[in-house]
């Protein structure tokens, strides 16, 4: 149950035409200090006419937007990108005070979020086309890649900066105008970081931001006037809003749940692997699409690596995310901490050995935040609910293989397939495990393989419903379309080309 202030709290404004508005509808939800239980914001919910606004500011600045030359563009994303850099802390804090992660974690997604800016700050390069002289008689041949016009973003909890900067900065460099929905758990840094991007020079109507709920999300789906949709959440989710994009014929990359494993090998470096598999675990309290779920130990590693993991997450400072030295911090919402709080009680019905339980975990002087301990389980098994779904808390499941191929066919067989990684000392072995492993993301040695923004982020199956993952060059492929432009001047005696299929050569 969330805790009120003393006063009331104030509610967060939406962010349309380059300025703060209010919501014209009378739903709102809370905002929650994960740390301390406390409502600190209200959340507007907003209904068909405020998503209508924001397209309509969206609409009407696209046309000057797009016809900005790419390098002024571009000189706007680097002052954007400075902004940033400066407000760093700043967006740290706000980060940690609604989402409940620790400030150096919250910091660090900040900076990968920057680095997409940028990426995005060499659209003039990026969005270059092809040319080819004489491809027939003097004819001539080049491509283009256009904006598409209004896009639309849909962000999820767990990384109030990094995932929305994963996606506007591309569509925006492209040329395109943007309509960015954050989760209404952690609705504010999106407010302040479109603030930064007005004061950078960013023209007013080129980024907007709106909150709410289902309501919200579907008036975005079926907009006539949205061209696009980016989405990172659950996997149900994902499929809901890539089904209704296609029936109204829009395009959509929704990126889904994840159940992310990692194998332990017998000749791996197990200290290493260890304290790798901890942070990847625990970081974050879980709350991560990347975090390391489920360890597969093969053969004789099982049991030392076990002892290991058990010995390491016992000594897990866990504590508010503004604390100095804490390892962990609460879950986002009290429904959520006891939604994670129930799986560990139904890996415990089913049979699975609880190693570690962190059920019980007190936080001095913050009895009403939303604090779990790690947990961790061994001896489970594939049919079991704790390996089935998706946990999204700090529970960590281990699996017994007898040899690397087990491993990798049990991998296979999961529906969700985001990010995976194996340890080992054996190129042969990770060579292998690279090319068999059917996984988006893949790390050899690397817990948690998010690449680096150059390159593009998703999962196969049920973590990517649509053809493009999001940043890198599939991102600037998303937001663009493509136009093949075929040339001849002839001069004035050429012959008109007739009624035949024409050829160039």
């Amino acid at each position: 149950m969330n805790k009120p202030t003393d006063m009331k709290a104030e509610s967060v404004p939406l962010w349309i035409n380059g300025r703060r508005h209010a919501a014209s509808s009378s739903r709102s939800g809370d905002v929650t200090n994960p740390a301390t239980g406390e409502i600190v914001r209200q959340v507007p919910f907003c209904n068909a006419e405020d998503i209508a606004a924001a397209v309509g500011a969206a609409k009407a600045a696209f046309p000057g937007w797009r016809d900005t030359p790419p390098l002024r563009r571009a000189r706007i994303l680097m002052r954007y990108r400075e902004l940033i850099e400066a407000h760093r802390d700043e967006l740290a804090k706000l980060i940690t005070e609604e989402h409940g992660k620790t400030l150096p974690d919250a910091a660090g997604s900040v900076q990968r979020g920057l680095e997409v800016v940028e990426f995005a700050t060499g659209i003039p390069h990026l969005m270059k086309g092809e040319y080819s002289e004489e491809v027939g008689t003097n004819v001539d041949t080049h491509s283009l890649r256009q904006p598409l016009g209004v896009c639309a973003g849909i962000t999820p909890f767990n990384f109030p900066a990094m995932v929305p900067l994963w996606m506007y900065p591309v569509a925006i460099a492209c040329g395109n105008t943007f309509v960015l929905k954050p989760s209404e758990k952690v609705p504010s840094t999106a407010m302040r970081l479109a603030e930064l991007f007005k004061e950078a020079g960013l023209p007013d109507g080129v980024l907007n931001v709106v909150h709410g709920d289902k309501p919200a999300v579907d008036a975005l789906l079926t907009h006539p006037d949205v061209k696009a949709v980016s989405f990172v959440g659950s996997t149900p989710i994902a499929r809901y809003i890539y089904e209704t994009c296609a029936k109204h014929g829009k395009r959509v990359q929704a990126l889904g749940g994840a159940k992310n494993h990692a194998v332990v090998l017998p000749d791996a470096d197990l200290d290493f692997a260890t304290d790798a598999l901890i942070g990847a675990a625990y970081g974050s309290a879980g709350e991560r699409c990347m975090a390391i779920s489920a360890v597969v130990a093969v053969a004789e590693a099982g049991d030392p690596l076990v002892a290991k993991l058990k010995e390491r997450a016992s000594k897990l400072n866990v504590g508010p995310g503004t604390g100095k030295d804490v390892d962990m911090g609460p879950l986002v919402t009290c429904a959520h901490r006891d939604k994670v709080s129930g799986y560990v009680d139904k890996g415990v019905a089913e049979g699975a050995k609880l190693v570690l339980d962190g059920r019980n975990h007190k936080t001095p002087a913050h009895e009403d935040g939303f604090f779990l301990g790690a947990s961790l389980f061994d001896q489970v098994k594939p049919e079991m609910t704790i390996y089935k779904e998706e946990i999204f808390g700090p529970v960590l499941v281990v699996l017994r293989a007898k040899t690397l191929d087990e491993a990798i066919a049990l991998i296979n067989a999961n529906p969700y397939a985001n990010g995976t990684a194996v340890f080992t000392r054996s190129g042969g072995a990770a060579r292998k495990f690279e090319r068999e492993i059917e996984v988006g993301m893949v790390g050899i040695n690397v817990p948690i393989p998010v690449p680096i923004a150059f390159f593009s982020f998703g999962g196969w199956r049920n973590s990517l419903f649509g053809d493009t993952h999001v940043h890198g060059m599939e991102g600037v492929r998303f937001y663009t379309r493509g136009k093949v432009v075929t040339t001849r001047w002839p001069d004035a005696n050429a012959l008109p080309s007739g009624f035949n299929m024409p050829t160039l050569g």
